[in-house]
């Protein structure tokens, strides 16, 4: 008796659209983007590196401090008192133990403060540290 009425009716087999395949494939390519992709840490602020002509390229350079002319000490686009920067790198040396530290001084900088951060960073444990230079001839 129910067949009947559905057939008087004109009732139609629905068709659903199963976009649950879709759904897997958009998030299979976001964990692939997000894989491959490589996170640049800035520190910030702007400076203008001293040249040097012994300069390195160094690949990984995990921790990034900036030092602007005026003195002051930024680490991921936060500025940061020079006291701080110990307890920040730990905190950093933390999550990742073999991460080197790179300081990103402007060449107008005090080298007081440079030295400062320094000592800071090694405080801290770092035992990879390093500072920025841009790779040219030295301007003496």
């Amino acid at each position: 008796m129910v067949h009947i009425r559905k057939s008087i009716r004109g009732a139609s087999k629905t068709s659903d659209i199963n976009i649950t395949p879709l759904i897997d494939m958009v998030f299979i390519l976001l964990i692939f983007f997000m894989v491959t992709t490589s996170f640049v840490k800035e520190t910030g602020v702007d400076v203008q590196r001293p040249a040097a002509s012994t300069a390195v390229l160094k690949e990984k350079g995990n921790i990034l401090i900036g030092v602007t002319s005026d003195g002051r000490v930024f680490l991921e686009k936060k500025q940061i008192d020079v006291r701080s920067v110990r307890a920040h790198i730990e905190q950093c040396l933390a999550v990742n133990p073999e991460g080197g530290v790179v300081i990103v001084a402007d060449k107008t900088s005090h080298t007081g403060m440079v030295i400062k951060v320094m000592d800071q960073c090694r405080l801290a444990g770092a035992k990879n540290l390093s500072i920025a230079a841009s790779k040219s001839g030295a301007d003496f």
